[in-house]
């Protein structure tokens, strides 16, 4: 069954790595920027048509403040990537916000970022395969009708791939982040050459169509609420952005430098790729309605688009106005697209693991997320984050509306705690700074952040206000129980180590050794397992050493005692009554008792197993032995040992030489080795002579 195992792991997986090839891993710009921008690149799948669809919802009218609200979503854009830059400068470990926040702010402010990243990694992943999943079912029906099964099993595919390790997945993962970036900045291109050179008119699939507004007449304050709405909407172009910083150890060296490039790259292509496609959907007349609504909203001809309606996702539209319906590259756009919001998902599997580690490495979650896997990648991390999203999508039914809603809380806690985190560092190395040139740019540095958290902070404010009733109440909630879980894993391992910790100034209290060994060897019945625990209990030169077994049936525990005396064994044999026919019980009890009797003696209990080899046979043996060892180990001042007997089944090395052990070879057997080397030697000579 190990070898089975172990061959599907390598199978899926791939063989394992040194610890020594960690460097092998590390990424290049060029592979690093499809793996750590895929998120923040494809939210322009999604983020336009967000804004459009909010505004929708007081008419088209609305539209023409759409491209005030794309301005905002760049500026803050924009700003965010610029005091990331500093982020990764001055804090290159890998902790991104976290280390941010906790440095800077304290541990409670770290941890409340660590929970909202949490929180946002996981809703990335089920936002980003729901979202494809969207995509492909309007050209395939099979997937439209069992979209949380379909997209629960593309999670388990991005979860094996990026079990096989960081560059492995890049690898991967990098033609089609590419591809995509290609196919909406070519649209982008060959859109404005139609559209500003060429004088060519634009016509989205749904220009003629008419949209009902849900709600009219709208007072001031009213009109700008939804205005906001839609701006927190738009926001979603800046998930992902703090990936980068998150994952700073994961580039090759110099690694500062290299992230920081890498995510000047990511912004600058993401503000192209989102400020192009909102100008190519309101000069081609792209309508957007809420997708719930859109059936009865959208007017066609004057008469309600209908059950059967499909709404076409904004750059499928765009794409149709550019190449034409049918044309290749309106299929490759498509095609792309779906691709990459599913790639997308494959940001938050390379932050949340590497956060997850660094939080176990300071003892807020278990220690085995701090250990990487057989591909040198936080393998448990993995695992917890696909688990994660599972649940969404399964609870959510895969519905993108829904989940969207409980979207980019957590990213804008992170950002403005982060942001005002920096300000905080800029201005404590200011105060030991004696170089004025330093000085100078520390200053701008602190400037930038001191603008991003300002944003951000409003932006946060904004999507809380506007989301809350929406379903980001859910995430509101989610926040402090991690918060308040990390922390009691925080209390846990520090009362460990505190209750574990031993003063190096402090001498052995001899008060605190046992006086005395009291060995019990189990017995069931006399074999060979029996016969080596005894051997190698009197081999430990207890003071007292005696053997135990339980009277289930009476006449069975007389033919052993029978037995023991007429072999001879030089232990005495003691039988304990079980009258209700249990076996952990009167061994706890009689345990109990001797330690009762002599409080400073240790009871060492030896307990003779089988060791087998199949996996069906285990649920054959042992079971007694595993509850009572189980027991036993919550018994103060009691030993518990094993003593193995091989079965067959278990010789998984037959027919090969094992090789010596540590003092196994002897002299004597060197010297019968040199003289049978030396009569070999003399054999060939004569041979050759011959």
């Amino acid at each position: 069954m190990p070898k089975a195992t172990d061959l599907t792991k390598r199978l899926f997986i791939g063989r394992a790595l040194r610890s020594t090839q960690l460097h092998e891993q590390l990424l290049p710009k060029r592979i690093a920027l499809p793996v750590f921008a895929s998120d923040a690149l494809s939210s322009v799948a999604y983020a336009p048509q967000e804004i459009l669809v909010i505004l929708s919802l007081a008419g088209l009218s609305f539209y023409n403040f759409s491209p005030w609200v794309a301005a905002a979503v760049v500026v803050v854009l924009l700003t965010v990537v610029a005091s990331y830059r500093q982020n990764v400068h001055a804090y290159p470990s890998g902790g991104g916000d976290y280390e941010v926040a906790n440095v800077n702010l304290g541990r409670n402010a770290g941890l409340t970022v660590a929970s909202a990243l949490m929180v946002d990694y996981v809703l990335t992943v089920a936002v980003s395969v729901a979202n494809g999943v969207d995509y492909v079912g309007a050209t395939i029906p099979f997937v439209a009708e069992h979209k949380p099964l379909v997209a629960i099993a593309i999670v388990g595919v991005l979860t094996l791939v990026n079990l096989r390790g960081i560059r492995e997945s890049g690898v991967a993962f990098a033609i089609p982040t590419y591809a995509f970036m290609a196919a909406v900045l070519g649209l982008i291109v060959c859109g404005f050459f139609r559209l500003y050179v060429l004088g060519d008119e634009l016509r989205a699939p749904t220009a003629n169509y008419e949209i009902i507004a849900e709600q009219t007449n709208l007072t001031s304050f009213a009109a700008a609420f939804l205005i906001l709405r839609a701006f927190s909407s738009g926001c979603a172009a800046l998930t992902g952005v703090e990936a980068i910083s998150n994952g700073v150890p994961a580039f090759r060296k110099p690694r500062s430098k290299n992230a920081a490039k890498t995510l000047l790259m990511m912004g600058l292509i993401a503000v192209t790729m989102f400020s192009g496609i909102v100008t190519l959907g309101l000069a081609s007349g792209v309508k957007l309605a809420e997708p719930a609504y859109a059936a009865r909203d959208v007017l066609i001809d004057g008469h309600p688009a209908g059950v059967d309606y499909h709404q076409q996702p904004i750059i499928a539209q765009v794409a149709e106005a550019v190449f034409g319906s049918g044309s290749l590259f309106f299929y490759a756009v498509a095609a792309v697209t779906a691709l990459i919001l599913f790639l997308a998902a494959n940001t938050a599997y390379n932050g949340f693991p590497v956060l997850g580690s660094i939080l176990a490495q300071d003892r807020y979650l278990p220690r085995q997320l701090h250990t990487r896997g057989d591909r040198l990648a936080f393998s448990n991390g993995i695992v917890i984050l696909a688990a994660g999203a599972v649940l969404l999508l399964w609870g959510f039914q895969a519905d993108v509306s829904r989940l969207l809603n409980l979207y980019i809380v957590g990213v804008f806690v992170s950002f403005t705690l982060s942001q005002i985190g920096m300000v905080r560092h800029w201005s404590r190395h200011m105060k030991t700074e004696p170089d004025t040139g330093a000085r100078l740019r520390m200053q701008r540095s602190r400037a930038i952040n001191f603008f991003g958290g300002v944003m951000t902070g409003l932006v946060l404010v904004v999507v809380l206000v506007t989301k809350f009733t929406h379903g980001a109440w859910i995430v509101c909630v989610a926040m402090p129980l991690l918060f308040l879980m990390m922390k009691g894993i925080h209390r846990h391992y520090e009362n460990i180590a505190r209750e574990l910790s031993v003063d190096d100034d402090s001498q052995t209290d001899e008060s605190m050794l046992p006086a005395r060994n009291h060995a019990v060897v189990l017995v069931s019945k006399i074999h060979k397992p029996t016969l080596r625990a005894l051997a190698y209990a009197r081999a430990t030169r207890p003071s007292t050493l005696e053997a135990v077994t339980v009277g289930v049936e009476g006449e069975e525990a007389r033919a052993l005692q029978e037995e023991w005396e007429r072999r001879g064994i030089p232990v005495p044999l003691k039988t304990l009554d079980s009258p209700y026919r249990e076996i952990t019980r009167p061994i706890l009890e009689y345990v109990k008792s001797l330690r009762r009797r002599s409080p400073r003696d240790v009871v060492s209990v030896y307990i003779p197993e089988y060791v087998v080899g199949r996996w069906w046979e285990h649920i054959l043996h042992n079971q007694s032995a595993l509850r009572l060892k189980g027991r036993l180990l919550f018994q103060p001042g009691v030993m518990v040992i094993s003593v193995p007997w091989q079965l067959h089944s278990s010789d998984r090395l037959k027919g090969r030489p094992e090789p010596f052990a540590p003092g196994a070879v002897r002299r004597p057997w060197h010297e019968a080795a040199r003289k049978e080397a030396a009569r070999k030697e003399m054999a060939r000579e004569g041979d050759g002579k011959a």
